[in-house]
């Protein structure tokens, strides 16, 4: 028996990346997942990767620009399951940021790209999964952020997004912490996604080494959703390796990667 047996978990954009990576290692933990994305096809298949690996994986189709796709997948986990332990929020979408020219010379949509898709779709995800989290008792919404929300990183547009879904975290947590709600933010390192594979492998310059494989953060959700004391870290961002760091786990080679640069906490 997994540690998140009858654990009910939501992820959005797990169709792929980092997404598909959290799904499944909560899935290997024995949790329900519910993965979320436009693609029906990719996600059937994260799904019966979940069951593989002794979990239990639901489709569930949704494209985060429509608050009510997003609102009727809760009504649905609500109806199917009656409650929801986890929320991870996961979609990002990136319109090609990587080596990108200065923020004044690309499109001013790429903002919307970045932002509807990540921190927007983040924020009402939380929303319409808070009132079910509350009627389950408690639990963990972790959200998938970068140290692109402290440092510089490819694009200007990308990283006011990821500060502001830093706030969404300290924020959130400061009204759910009462009701046994933990929110965090995660920060990976570069991740071996499909998309940096097919980068690199087209010759674009980035260090692979000490990368993190898809389901690192993935070990650290799962880690964090079975910790009882997840209240205390609540508010906070971390990144993938200092939570490898506090629980001991590594990544699915048995290495530990690089990790991104800390966050300064206050």
């Amino acid at each position: 028996m997994g540690s998140l047996d009858g654990t009910i978990a939501v992820v959005t954009g797990a169709s792929r990346g980092i997404g598909k990576g959290c799904a499944l290692e909560l899935g290997a933990a024995g949790a329900t997942v519910y993965v979320s994305g436009r693609d029906a096809g990719t996600l059937e298949q994260s799904a019966r990767e979940i069951d593989e690996l002794g979990g239990s994986g639901v489709a569930a189709v949704c494209d985060q620009r429509q608050d009510e796709q997003v609102k009727q997948l809760f009504e649905r986990v609500r109806a199917e399951r009656g409650r929801l332990d986890v929320l991870v929020n996961s979609s990002f979408l990136d319109p090609g940021i990587l080596n990108s020219p200065p923020f004044w010379e690309t499109p001013i949509s790429w903002y919307d790209d970045m932002n509807d898709i990540g921190t927007r779709s983040a924020y009402v995800a939380t929303y319409y999964a808070v009132p079910l989290l509350l009627d389950s008792g408690g639990g963990l919404i972790a959200n998938v952020s970068s140290m692109g929300a402290a440092f510089y990183y490819q694009h200007v547009a990308y990283g006011m997004g990821k500060a502001a879904l830093d706030k969404l975290t300290r924020d959130a947590s400061r009204q759910l912490r009462d009701h046994s709600v933990a929110v965090v933010s995660i920060w990976p390192y570069i991740v071996k996604t499909e998309t940096v594979q097919k980068l690199v492998e087209s010759g674009a310059p980035l260090p692979l080494e000490g990368a993190e494989s898809q389901r690192f953060t993935g070990r650290g959700v799962a880690t964090l959703a079975g910790d009882p004391d997840v209240l205390q870290r609540g508010g906070k961002s971390f990144t993938s390796r200092e939570l490898a760091d506090d629980y001991g786990f590594t990544d699915v080679d048995g290495s530990l990667p690089t990790g991104s640069p800390p966050p300064k906490r206050r």
